[in-house]
């Protein structure tokens, strides 16, 4: 991979609260897609409004995303961008086999969490025009287990973990050029190959997980991704599609 993918916008800020806040503000004044890429966040967040722990020489960026149609259209993008992660960290590490899916929007590294998806919706009042996809990588230092919920998935590295160095910048245009081309298959072809990649590269396929929300918990076998993006469990009470929740191994 080399350059920058056509039509995409890049900027790279010194200091923000967050990408994310940044990606509300500007999406209105958009033409096209845009990178915003931040050396350092002062009020970074993640899933369900947990902190994310940014260590300076991590990376944290947000694709905003012109989408039209259904918002459960737009959330399939989570699909999109964790293929594009693997991608770029392949291209950044040539380990083919280290990297994993770990459902609804996490990569894993070697069995570790290392980089984490985060999907909201930015534009004018009455609908949504854009979507912003936060992405958190733990490039050079990850979190330590007090740092993040009890029965998450450890937190690791890349440079800990592999022992190799990658600048954001660098994993920027490695993960922008994935991703165009990932999104240019998403809209001429669907959910399917998306669907269809992201389950070749699928953690835990096949094993006994937990899937938790505020109310509910699951206990079954991962089965599959369906073709709207529900997780698939195969319980002792039957088959459960499960359209959002958090997964533990």
């Amino acid at each position: 991979m080399s350059g920058w993918p056509d039509g995409y916008g890049r900027r790279v800020l010194d200091t923000v609260d967050s990408t994310l806040s940044e990606a509300a503000r500007i999406a209105p004044d958009l033409s096209g897609p845009e990178w915003i890429l931040a050396h350092t966040q002062t009020a970074a967040r993640g899933r369900r409004g947990r902190a994310w722990v940014m260590p300076a020489g991590n990376f944290a960026a947000t694709l905003v995303l012109p989408v039209s149609g259904a918002p459960a259209d737009a959330g399939l993008r989570s699909f999109v961008a964790a293929l594009a992660l693997r991608d770029a960290f392949v291209a950044a590490t040539g380990q083919e086999t280290a990297f994993a899916l770990k459902w609804p929007n996490d990569v894993l590294l070697r069995g570790g969490k290392v980089a984490g998806i985060l999907l909201e919706s930015a534009g004018l009042s009455g609908g949504m025009t854009h979507l912003a996809i936060g992405i958190g990588v733990n490039l050079v230092a990850a979190p330590s287990a007090e740092q993040v919920e009890s029965g998450a998935v450890r937190p690791v590295s890349l440079c800990g973990t592999l022992g190799i160095t990658v600048l954001p910048e660098v994993f920027l245009d490695l993960l922008a050029n994935a991703f165009a081309r990932y999104e240019d298959q998403f809209q001429t072809y669907g959910f399917a190959p998306i669907r269809t990649a992201w389950m070749a590269h699928a953690a835990r396929l096949g094993e006994v997980i937990t899937a938790r929300t505020a109310r509910d918990e699951w206990v079954g076998t991962f089965r599959e991704v369906d073709e709207v993006g529900q997780l698939v469990l195969e319980t002792p009470q039957g088959r459960v599609a499960i359209p959002a929740a958090d997964v533990y191994f």
